[in-house]
């Protein structure tokens, strides 16, 4: 029986980790992940992904902790490569993805979130790494994408006390991008990727690399590479569609190309 399943609303996609009773990431669940956003990077009638866990307790309430015991040197970094791996598909993805964030989402479900592009958290939310108090570290890209995402002095603060935040307190550092009432994220993403999809396709992609690929650049090349992408987005037939559309005072009807 999957453990992730993926379910298509026209252009936007909906996966949802159903690992009862807290979505726990073990190897089935990790390697579904993987599956799915290969599937989905595959299929260019996907304009946006919602991800999101299965009930109100947790959207991904960790690891399995109960493989930690047997963990030695390579097998531990085959562990760490492994969800490293999978995560990266998602941060890989061409198109935009949401996470809606619904109960609890602590070591390797906040990791898994931090991977999205955008994190909407319901207001009964709690946030954190406590990997620390289990005398290891976050092994999933948590010590790397946290610190992209609050800077460097946060990350050190939530990963090092191991101490979670809750919805407002993410707000108000960065961590989440929105809080909805509790049991409305998914509801609240869905209605941002609706307007993520209602936008030039091929835009909205090249926004996403640009966005991506310059925050590792200096400024410098990165302000070139968002010229050379903005030159390429004017030979478009959806840049002349998006003028046009405004100009004459109606919707655009854009096709990708």
């Amino acid at each position: 029986m999957n453990k992730v399943e993926l379910k298509l609303e026209g252009p936007i996609a909906v996966v949802t980790i159903c690992n009862p009773p807290v979505n726990a990431l073990d190897a089935q669940v990790i390697d579904e992940i993987e599956q799915v956003f290969d599937d989905l990077s595959a299929r260019a009638e996907v304009l946006a992904v919602v991800l999101t866990g299965a009930g109100e307790k947790a959207f991904v309430a960790g690891a399995d902790i109960s493989q930690f015991p047997s963990l030695k040197r390579e097998s531990g970094r085959a562990l760490s490569r492994k969800g490293q791996t999978a995560f990266q598909k998602i941060a890989d993805l061409p198109v935009p993805v949401i996470c809606a964030v619904n109960g609890f989402a602590l070591g390797g479900g906040l990791e898994l979130a931090l991977a999205c592009d955008i994190r909407v958290v319901a207001e009964n939310a709690r946030l954190g790494l406590p990997e620390t108090s289990l005398g290891i570290i976050p092994g999933y890209g948590g010590t790397q994408r946290l610190t992209r995402v609050v800077g460097p002095s946060m990350a050190k603060k939530l990963i090092f006390s191991a101490a979670p935040v809750d919805a407002v307190e993410a707000l108000h550092i960065g961590l989440a991008d929105e809080v909805t009432q509790a049991g409305k994220s998914l509801e609240e993403a869905l209605k941002l990727a609706g307007a993520i999809v209602r936008c030039g396709p091929v835009a909205v992609k090249t926004a996403k690399r640009a966005i991506d690929r310059g925050s590792e650049l200096a400024l410098s090349d990165a302000l070139r590479m968002e010229a050379q992408e903005f030159g390429l987005l004017c030979e478009t037939s959806d840049k002349n569609e998006g003028a046009a559309a405004f100009l004459e005072k109606r919707k655009p009807s854009f096709l990708g190309k």
